[in-house]
């Protein structure tokens, strides 16, 4: 059941819901970048829980990002699924 939440949510996650997160877990992140990271990941269903899905993710978010910000969002990614 948390899965399909944690899931629900990145399905549906805004640009302001990953600036609040940024904040909170000291993640340099811009506005555009989150807007960005946002548009990519809202209604793709993705499975956070899946390494795989996970790694592919992270890679999308470090052409957007640069691959220091994208392996801090991995770990906040990481802090979800357990």
């Amino acid at each position: 059941m948390i899965k399909n939440m944690v899931n629900y949510k990145m399905n549906m996650i805004t640009g302001k819901d990953l600036m609040k997160y940024a904040g909170e877990f000291n993640i340099q992140l811009t506005a555009r970048q989150a807007e960005k990271i946002a548009a990519y990941l809202r209604g793709k269903n993705f499975d956070l829980f899946d390494d795989n899905v996970r790694s592919k993710i992270i890679r999308e978010i470090a052409k957007i990002t640069g691959p220091k910000t994208a392996k801090e969002i991995n770990h906040l990614f990481i802090q979800f699924t357990k």
